[in-house]
């Protein structure tokens, strides 16, 4: 075991089961989340709390984080008590939240001119299953030697890093991971919509496509759910933290030229299903058709 040591911020739904898994993986791992109780579990594993992010800053050479959007990240980076004002040069911030890559880019120039701290963007796919089970798919930014500096001690909580590119490139990437999922979603919804309607037994279709070129993770899980007529799940991505990131992928597609009339077009599905029927998750386009089991 390496003796880097190691910090992780921000004890949400997906950064507990992380910081969880660092601290079972025998890591040296000091923790902070604003809620004080939320720490607990992680310092039952053997971690210890600290009073704020600069304090696990600066008992740590690695800092994770995984937080909500772009303003939760740049408050606990920069704000009274932050990452910030506890960095030095050598460390290492891994923001794993989904925020904007701009924004990131800028602020990693912040950090390290302002600290010497370098920036790693490392967001994540899997869900909070894959977080607690360590088989996320993490996507990173930043400079290479970096990138290879950290992945030992993301090895605990996942099962692929990827070195993207330069900072904003990981979540560059994250943004592709939430248009092709957003559009798989909307168009399995439409399909079974019409499968219910033609008469076909919807509720089957993922079995009858299990295997084939349409299959997928979301066909076997959420299109399960979506022809039983189930809402958002505890814990699940909310509509409001989902639209945050289609919205984020056009307007980097106006920024970069790219036209994105799907992604453009399923942001809206989202929005109006989370106006006329609440927030019922990643699954909510088939509330537009159905409140039913099909």
């Amino acid at each position: 075991m390496s003796n880097l040591k190691l910090g992780y911020v921000g004890l949400g739904a997906m950064g507990l089961p992380m910081a969880m898994r660092l601290a079972t993986a025998g890591h040296e791992l000091t923790v902070w989340n604003r809620t004080a109780a939320k720490m607990d579990p992680v310092v039952a594993a053997g971690a210890k709390p600290a009073a704020s992010a600069k304090e696990a800053t600066e008992a740590a050479d690695i800092v994770f984080a995984c937080v909500t959007d772009t303003k939760s990240v740049e408050a606990l980076v920069f704000g009274e008590n932050g990452v910030a004002a506890g960095a030095g040069t050598g460390k290492i911030f891994v923001d794993m939240s989904t925020i904007h890559p701009v924004e990131a880019q800028a602020f990693a120039e912040r950090l390290e001119r302002e600290t010497g701290m370098k920036w790693i963007d490392a967001p994540v796919s899997g869900g909070t299953k894959g977080a607690t089970d360590g088989t996320l798919i993490v996507m990173a930014g930043g400079d290479a030697g970096d990138v290879e500096r950290i992945r030992p001690y993301v090895e605990p909580m996942a099962q692929r890093l990827t070195h993207m590119g330069p900072i904003g490139s990981g979540l560059a990437s994250k943004v592709c991971n939430q248009m092709i999922i957003g559009g798989t979603i909307a168009v399995i919804a439409e399909a079974l919509n019409f499968a219910h309607r033609f008469g076909v037994k919807a509720q089957d279709l993922p079995d009858c496509l299990k295997g084939g070129w349409a299959d997928s993770p979301l066909m076997q899980n959420h299109a399960r759910r979506m022809a039983a007529g189930e809402g958002a799940k505890a814990k699940e991505v909310g509509i409001g933290n989902y639209l945050k990131d289609l919205d984020i992928a056009c307007q980097l597609g106006m920024a970069t030229g790219s036209p994105m009339p799907v992604t453009a077009l399923v942001s809206e599905l989202y929005r109006l299903t989370g106006q006329q029927k609440g927030d019922t998750g990643q699954i909510a386009p088939m509330r537009l058709y159905s409140d039913e089991p099909l």
